[in-house]
C-alpha cells in the first residue's frame, strides 16, 4: 500500500455546478470510506472491496433526515486516481442535494478540498509527474480533436518518458564529472570529452525540436486568432457569417456599418479558429468612431497569428490589393491569405486576371476567390487557412510529441541555454567544476518539467489553475 502523506480527507463536488441529472461529490483520504459509511445506509461500506458500486440513501447522522438515493463508487488505495482511499457519490443534480450532502460531509470530519487538490494527491504519491498533472487540466479544457489528442499523448506519459530517456543520459555523464570533482588533485578524467560532445548535440537537437514544436503546440492548444480586414462594403461580415454558419454579424449594403470587432469561433479539422470582423479600412473616415474603428482595426492586425485581407473582386485592381496588403503587414511577420470576394458578380476575365496577377513567384499570399454570400468557394478557403496554419506538421500528432505549456518551453530554453554552456566550456577547455555546474543547471531545468525538481511555490501556482473537484 502507498504509505499516505496526508493525514486529513477532502471532499468536494466534482461535476460542474449547477442543476442537472446527477451530481458527483468526491472524497479522498485516509477516513474516507469511514465517513461516507457515517451517512450511508449499507454499513457494510467499511468491509467492501475497492472497485465496487453501492446502491442506498443518505442521511444526516444528527437529525436522520433523509438526503437523497445515491450510488456510492468506492475505490481502495493504491488503486484509485490519488492513490488514497476514494469516494465517488452519484446523487441527484439539485443544487440543494448537493449542497446538503456537502455539508453532512464536511460535518463529519471531511474538509472542502482546494483547487486542484485530487490531482496534486495523486502527483505527490506518485500516480503520475508534474507533465502528466498538468495533461489533466489540458484534456478537461481541450475543445477540438488535436488538442484533445496532444493532452491524451502527455497524460499517457509520451513527453515524459522522452525527458527522462534524456536526463537520465546526462545523469550519467554529470556523475562522472562529479566524480572528478571528488579526485581533482590527481587529475584524472571519467568522463569521456568526445563523448559528451556528442550526447550534447543530440540532447540539444531534440530539446530545439521540442521547442520549435511549441508555436504548433500554442496553436492546438488556445485556437489561432484570423482577423478579417479590407475596404469597407467588401463583405467582411458576410464571410464570417459564412465561416461561422450563422447569422453572427450585421450585414448592410451601407459602408462602414461594423464599427468594432465581431468576433466568434469555430473549429476547422480540429484546429480552433477565432474569426475577427473589423472596421473597414478607408483613408477618410465617415466620423469619428468610425476612424477610431479603423485605427482599433489595424492594432488587432498586429495581435493576429493570421489575416484573412478581404476584397471586392469588381472594385479594385490587383496591383491596388497587393499595395493595401503590404501597407497592412509593413514589418509585421504575418501569414496572409488574400481572399477576393463576389465571384458571382465579377466577370470571368476579372477573375483570371487576380489569379495570375497572385501566382507570379515575387508574390507569395495565397489567393482564394469565394463568394462569401451564396456560400461558395469556403471549401477552398478553409484549405487555404489551415495550409497557412500547420503546413505538414499536423501530420503526425498521433505519435509526435508536441510542446504547449508556456512552463515547459521557458524550462526547455533554460536547458538549451545551459547545454550550449557546456558545449562552449568544452570547446574553450573549461575547468570540470565549471563543466559539471552547468549540467546541473541544465539537468534541474528538465527535472523541473516533470516535477523531479519542484518547489512548493511552483506546485501550488500548477494546481490552482484547476478546477476545484480535480
Amino acid at each position: 500500500m502507498v504509505q499516505t502523506i496526508f493525514s486529513d480527507t477532502i471532499v468536494a463536488l466534482s461535476t460542474p455546478p449547477g442543476a442537472g441529472a446527477l451530481a458527483v461529490i468526491r472524497l479522498s483520504g485516509p477516513a474516507a470510506i469511514a465517513i461516507t459509511a457515517t451517512v450511508f445506509s449499507k454499513k457494510s461500506l467499511l468491509a467492501a472491496p475497492g472497485h465496487s458500486l453501492h446502491y442506498g440513501t443518505l442521511r444526516d447522522p444528527e437529525t436522520q433526515q433523509l438526503l437523497d438515493e445515491v450510488v456510492v463508487a468506492l475505490y481502495r488505495n493504491p488503486r484509485s486516481f490519488t492513490r488514497e482511499d476514494v469516494v465517488e457519490i452519484s446523487c441527484h443534480g439539485s443544487d440543494y442535494v448537493v449542497r446538503q450532502v456537502l455539508a453532512v460531509l464536511l460535518r463529519q470530519g471531511a474538509r472542502l478540498a482546494e483547487a486542484g487538490e485530487f490531482t496534486k494527491r495523486a502527483f505527490l504519491h506518485g500516480a503520475m509527474d508534474l507533465a502528466q498533472a498538468e495533461a489533466v487540466a489540458d484534456l478537461i479544457a481541450s475543445d477540438s480533436a488535436l488538442s484533445h489528442r496532444v493532452a491524451l499523448n502527455q497524460l499517457r506519459g509520451g513527453f515524459s518518458q522522452e525527458l527522462r530517456e534524456l536526463r537520465g543520459r546526462l545523469i550519467k555523464f554529470a556523475a562522472l564529472l562529479e566524480l572528478e570533482l571528488d579526485f581533482g588533485e590527481e587529475d584524472v578524467e571519467f568522463a569521456d570529452r568526445s563523448g559528451l560532445a556528442l550526447l550534447l548535440a543530440e540532447v540539444w537537437g531534440v530539446i530545439a525540436g521540442l521547442l520549435r514544436s511549441f508555436e504548433l503546440g500554442n496553436v492546438i492548444k488556445n485556437g489561432i486568432t484570423a482577423v478579417i480586414a479590407g475596404r469597407p462594403n467588401a463583405g467582411k461580415s458576410t464571410l464570417l457569417n459564412a465561416l461561422l454558419r450563422e447569422e453572427r454579424a450585421i450585414v448592410s449594403a451601407i459602408p462602414g456599418t461594423t464599427r468594432d470587432f465581431i468576433e466568434d469561433e469555430v473549429s476547422l479539422e480540429g484546429i480552433r479558429f477565432r474569426f475577427v470582423d473589423t472596421a473597414g479600412l478607408r483613408d477618410n473616415p465617415a466620423d469619428e468612431i468610425e476612424a477610431i474603428g479603423v485605427s482599433r482595426t489595424r492594432q488587432r492586425v498586429r495581435q493576429a497569428a493570421l489575416l484573412l485581407y478581404l476584397f471586392d473582386l469588381t472594385e479594385v485592381t490587383p496591383a491596388e490589393v497587393r499595395s493595401e496588403i503590404e501597407e497592412l503587414t509593413e514589418g509585421l511577420h504575418l501569414p496572409v491569405v488574400a481572399v477576393g470576394n463576389k465571384t458571382d458578380l465579377a466577370s470571368p476575365e476579372t477573375q483570371a486576371s487576380f489569379v495570375a496577377a497572385f501566382e507570379g513567384p515575387a508574390q507569395p499570399v495565397p489567393l482564394v476567390l469565394v463568394a462569401a454570400g451564396p456560400k461558395q468557394g469556403l471549401d477552398a478557403l478553409q484549405t487555404a487557412l489551415l495550409a497557412q496554419v500547420r503546413g505538414s506538421d499536423l501530420e503526425n500528432t498521433a505519435s509526435a510529441t508536441i510542446v504547449t505549456n508556456v512552463r515547459h518551453a521557458r524550462a526547455l530554453e533554460t536547458a538549451a541555454a545551459h547545454l550550449a554552456a557546456v558545449q562552449a566550456g568544452l570547446d574553450n577547455n573549461r575547468g570540470t567544476e565549471l563543466l559539471a555546474a552547468d549540467l546541473r543547471h541544465a539537468l534541474a531545468a528538465l527535472g523541473e518539467i516533470t516535477g523531479e525538481i519542484s518547489s512548493e511555490d511552483l506546485l501550488t501556482s500548477i494546481f490552482t489553475e484547476f478546477c476545484i473537484g480535480k
